[in-house]
């Protein structure tokens, strides 16, 4: 069984949706209320719900059209390990916002994105579907056909009924007619009975042009809001590891999307009844702020500004549980080590995948990703300790966005409008507080499972340039080298892959949940997985998605995809 400390998974996602009489939710959407596929007739036949399912797709296209979530794809090259089965041999990451109109369109976060392999991998059905998806990354996978999807196109097969957490699905085999035309979806269909929504669509397209590649996908669904299954997950692999196969395409990737509730530019909100009312500053102390007041004042407008606007460009997810876990470790750090700030540190989680952390101000941001793949709370520790020494040392960065122009800029700039890496003397000096902190902690004792996490890390990082990318803060490591915290890398007992109670690192999806609609973080909380092999344990790598789907209303938040992971967190 896992022997780590706590627990929790990666992103889900959202639906927009609509109510035959308008629900608190879809208003605040700005989602007009429809009559839901329920209040209709039942179908009495399976052409009748065939016919049902297919209408309610072309509805969910409608209805998205207005949304411009954020869509995530992060891919791992595959080579084959005796020991271990297919492994990373090179990754690639891409980020961007996703336009669902009705030509849907996209804006790259990442200005410097691996273009060679997007052209080599993806160009081909961007040349194919330019008229009819115009696809962002893997998430023209979203839908089973974008323009066509009917019985003129399609031939629909009953195959069963069957159960998906707690909704029941009709299941049905998808065919494309002949001489329907080329890229036309092949595979499965699973279709909620009560709305007849399509949940999770398993397959491929077909009839590709020479030199074009159609990968395989599993994407999946979740009702956030009432009426509409939003895209959440697609998972994509290729490869075949069987004795004597050779592979020309293997790799495993993993697409994201959330923020369907994010603006689009220039969309406003309404302003009604707005009242401001006279507020006299009653206070003792009305004098001129001092230089030093003035000064950590000036600091914290800076990092309010960052947060807001990292906010609001969906790369950080609102105040909520998972940052009062780690306020809990820091906390832990800072008691322990007679810590007093003038002001209290905050913590934020990242919504992407790639490991990274930063600070500004006092607010210490720490990625998805990197709490997915960290086996125990010793380790998340360590990493939060780095961050709150450089607060600790007055490493404070970041006071020119105090200056609001300074934030004025379009949410696919981001990248190039913020940064917070600090020089290396700094990080160095950071790096030595750090194991200070840690080993004036109640976390003392179990440095030897930091060691083991950064050899895990070390014996990876050749082949994980992308997810060891950061694009804000400090890297993890430098061409293929651990340089983080590296003093305790020598800590612990070495890596032993054999070993199958020694997990040095999670895969991801682990940890967090992210909500797609309005992009909360949950933990996520589940049995601990006994693993039975070396390839169970799967460190750093991705993982198919699997979410435990459930009606809007039964639960906050459908469960995030269940990966290998570990007993619940455990705090000091």
């Amino acid at each position: 069984m896992r022997t780590s400390k706590w627990m929790f998974t990666a992103a889900v996602l959202v639906g927009t949706s609509a109510a035959a009489q308008s629900s608190p939710a879809s208003s605040s959407a700005g989602i007009a209320p429809t009559p839901l596929a329920s209040a209709l007739p039942q179908p009495t036949t399976m052409d009748q719900v065939v016919d049902r399912f297919i209408e309610r797709e072309h509805g969910l296209m409608k209805v998205l059209t207005v949304r411009t979530p954020v869509v995530e794809t992060y891919l791992q090259n595959l080579t084959a390990d005796p020991q271990l089965g297919p492994v990373p041999s090179e990754d690639h990451y891409f980020l961007g916002r996703m336009d669902m109109g009705e030509s849907v369109d996209r804006k790259d976060y990442l200005k410097e994105q691996d273009k060679g392999m997007e052209t080599r991998l993806m160009g081909g059905f961007n040349k194919l579907f330019k008229v009819q998806y115009q696809p962002l990354g893997f998430s023209w996978m979203v839908y089973a056909d974008r323009a066509d999807f009917d019985r003129d196109h399609y031939e629909f097969h009953y195959v069963r009924r069957e159960f998906l957490g707690d909704i029941r699905c009709l299941v049905f085999d998808v065919m494309p007619k002949k001489d329907s035309g080329k890229g036309r979806f092949l595979g499965r269909v699973w279709v909620e009975d009560q709305d007849f929504n399509i949940v999770r669509l398993n397959g491929t397209y077909t009839a590709a042009p020479h030199n074009t590649y159609f990968f395989h996908m599993d994407s999946w669904r979740l009702n956030l809001i009432p009426g509409y299954w939003v895209p959440a997950y697609i998972y994509s692999e290729e490869g075949d590891f069987s004795a004597g196969v050779k592979n020309k395409l293997a790799f495993k990737a993993q697409t994201r999307i959330w923020g369907y509730d994010l603006k689009k530019e220039g969309q406003e909100d309404d302003l009604t009844q707005i009242r401001v009312d006279s507020v006299k500053d009653e206070s003792s102390s009305t004098q001129d702020a001092s230089p030093l007041q003035a000064e950590r004042v000036w600091q914290q407008q800076a990092e309010d500004n960052v947060v807001d606007r990292l906010t609001s460009a969906g790369l950080l997810a609102p105040e909520g549980d998972v940052d009062r876990i780690l306020q809990t470790v820091v906390n832990n750090l800072e008691v322990t080590n007679n810590i007093d700030l003038p002001r209290p540190v905050r913590t934020r989680v990242l919504l992407t995948s790639p490991l990274e952390t930063f600070s500004v101000g006092n607010t210490i941001v720490i990625s998805r990703g990197l709490i997915d793949v960290l086996p125990d709370e010793a380790s998340l520790a360590a990493i939060l300790s780095h961050e709150l020494a450089h607060i600790v040392l007055g490493h404070n960065l970041g006071s020119r966005y105090a200056f609001n122009d300074r934030m004025l800029f379009s949410d696919d700039s981001t990248y190039s409008n913020l940064g917070f890496k600090h020089i290396p003397e700094e990080e160095a000096a950071a790096d030595k507080k750090a194991i200070e902190l840690l080993k004036n902690s109640p976390y003392a004792q179990k440095l030897d499972n930091v060691g083991l996490f950064l050899k895990a890390l070390q014996a990876r990082a050749p082949q994980l340039n992308a997810l060891l990318t950061t694009h804000l803060g400090n890297p993890l490591a430098e061409n293929g080298t651990v340089t983080r915290l590296a003093a305790l890398s020598t800590q612990g007992p070495a890596l032993d892959n054999a070993k199958l109670n020694q997990v040095a690192a999670l895969p991801l999806g682990g940890r967090v949940k992210i909500s797609p609609w309005d992009d909360r973080a949950e933990m996520v909380r589940s049995a601990p997985v006994a693993i039975t092999s070396a390839r169970d344990k799967m460190p750093f790598e991705v993982t198919p998605f699997f979410p435990r789907l459930a009606r809007y209303g039964t639960t906050t938040m459908p469960a995030a995809p269940t990966t290998a992971t570990a007993n619940s967190p455990t705090t000091n």
